[in-house]
């Protein structure tokens, strides 16, 4: 036996990294729905919201009801890129859109305070 000889070594290949945009997508689009339930409540339980609902007064516009629906239909399109798309890059820029399409609505909510 040759003491000087280089012993075989395995490469050892580590596991690649699990990607989970489509987790966190879902997760996002799972978690809107009681944030915006919470989000209603806090802006019902506000005095001028409560004044609004209960006798009319003080009442203010907030922000128009078109930007809720196109940040809703976009977050909607992004959930469904970030869930289907191939590229791991594509799924992630969907993914934070999704996010603030979905900021963007619950901040509409929050605004007719």
């Amino acid at each position: 036996m040759n003491a000087s000889a280089p012993a075989s070594a395995r490469l050892v290949q580590s596991p690649a990294p699990r990607e989970r945009t489509r987790l966190w997508a879902a997760l996002a689009a799972l978690l809107f729905v009681p944030a915006a339930v919470v989000t209603g409540i806090l802006t019902l339980a506000s005095e001028q919201a409560s004044r609004c609902v209960t006798y009319g007064e003080q009442c203010t516009p907030g922000l128009p009801s078109w930007v809720f629906k196109w940040s809703a239909g976009v977050g909607t399109v992004a959930l469904l890129v970030a869930l289907a798309a191939p590229a791991v890059r594509m799924r992630q820029a969907a993914l934070t859109v999704q996010v603030l399409a979905e900021g963007t609505a619950l901040l509409v909510i929050l605004s007719h305070a």
